[in-house]
């Protein structure tokens, strides 16, 4: 290990900070730098969707991954918030960032880079003419929706996906009205399938929320006779659906999606993936360049990166809590030892989400030949719903059922068999 190289690592969230935490684990001395777009501290996204806005009154924490004396004292990191990257050099071996206001350009260089950047929200066109229309992805976005939600606010949730139930979910608990739009027949259905959209459907049916399935957003509108303000904003006041129906709504929260954060690297060499722009990387997170060749002491980690997962003989990009931490560190420890004891990143992907009372928790992929959905019998009921590729059991998804779903992650990391799956499920119940 280079015990006194400068690591630096471009975004300061799970992926960012785990980077930094593993690097110590494994003794490096040398200067930290992390570098973090937004004002705070890293925090923790999950709680966001979850905690955070079923809290009500004003006195909630922010969910900060570690507490400052950590960070700056344990950790010994030289923090920079508010600077945002805004070019690479693999040259000079330094990364352009922007800060301060008014804004100046500085030049960090680095022995050793990871960069962890994620991903930004996709929003709907028209909603920078509008307040009130928000996307959940950062802290400040959940103090938005917190205090709309406290506030009694009409919602209107564009997107069935994960962040749009979890939001409908908190608004439920609230007992507040809300309407979910879905421009698909059913939630999830291209990511879980449609049996499990008609799962989801059903949960969100049976909470009290009006789910408007196969139906678009035609335009947002603002609220009638309101004037700009400063910014030349107005506040929403409706949104005017595909099939002509016209929703009031003074909080519309949208989750359709994120798109890698990127857009700094496009003059940098480093290979973006034609579909959505992510960081293409070899199975060790090490980030290559336009001709496959790797970009020395370049790394990638957490939502922005695209890499080989040998255990499923593909390449992923993941948008999870638990990938995001451990491609950090893997990120990191590579970065730091010779190439001899570079090594691979492969898991078992997984994430989890609740809904009403309910929790929905995913192992493996969802792409499949086959899927099969199991109510449970026992006396702990719920569903659990497998994915056959091939002969292998892929994937599984747990409703209701989290005594279960690590054990069909083993199984999963096993290789097992497409029957030994069925004949698990059989036996658990």
């Amino acid at each position: 290990m280079n015990e006194q190289a400068k690591l630096v690592v471009v975004g300061a969230g799970l992926a960012g900070l785990r980077a930094c935490e593993a690097a110590r684990r494994a003794g490096h001395t040398g200067p930290i730098v992390l570098l973090g777009e937004e004002t705070h501290l890293p925090y923790d996204r999950p709680p966001l969707s979850k905690e955070f806005l079923a809290a009500e009154g004003a006195d909630v924490d922010d969910p900060l991954l570690r507490p400052a004396a950590m960070i700056y004292d344990e950790l010994d990191l030289d923090v920079r918030t508010g600077t945002r990257a805004v070019g690479l050099d693999t040259i000079e071996k330094t990364v352009a960032v922007e800060s301060g206001y008014p804004s100046r350009v500085d030049h960090v260089g680095y022995d050793e880079l990871v960069i962890a950047t994620g991903a930004a929200a996709r929003q709907l066109p028209g909603a920078e003419d509008l307040t009130g229309v928000l996307a959940l992805r950062t802290l400040d976005d959940a103090h938005a929706v917190r205090l709309g939600l406290d506030a009694g606010a009409n919602i209107v949730v564009v997107g069935a996906g994960f962040i749009g139930s979890e939001v409908a979910s908190a608004a439920r608990a609230r007992g507040l009205p809300v309407t979910i739009v879905e421009a698909l027949d059913a939630p999830l259905v291209r990511s879980l399938g449609v049996e499990v959209g008609a799962l989801c459907s059903r949960l969100h049916l049976e909470n009290g929320a009006d789910l408007r399935l196969g139906v678009g957003v035609a335009a947002l509108k603002p609220l009638d006779g309101s004037v700009p303000d400063s910014h030349g904003q107005r506040p929403v006041g409706a949104v005017e659906l595909s099939d002509g129906t016209s929703l009031a709504a003074d909080l519309v929260v949208v989750g359709v999606g994120a798109v890698p954060s990127t857009a700094w690297l496009r003059e940098s060499g480093v290979k973006l993936h034609e579909r959505d722009g992510g960081i293409v990387c070899d199975e060790t997170m090490g980030v290559l360049r336009d001709d496959g060749s790797r970009v020395e002491h370049v790394w990638a980690a957490g939502d922005v990166a695209h890499w080989d997962n040998s255990l499923f003989e593909r390449t992923m990009r993941l948008e999870h809590w638990t990938s995001a931490a451990e491609q950090g560190a893997t990120a990191a420890r590579n970065a730091l030892t010779a190439p001899e004891e570079w090594k691979p990143y492969t898991t078992v992907p997984y994430f989890w989400s609740d809904w009403y009372d309910t929790r929905l928790q995913f192992v493996g992929v969802p792409q499949a030949d086959e899927i099969l959905v199991q109510h449970r019998s026992d006396n702990k009921g719920g569903t659990v719903v497998l994915y056959r590729e091939a002969d292998r059991l892929v994937g599984t998804l747990t409703i209701g059922r989290p005594d279960l779903v690590m054990k069909y992650r083993r199984l999963i990391a096993q290789r097992a068999s497409w029957s030994d799956g069925v004949q698990f499920g059989a036996a658990a119940s």
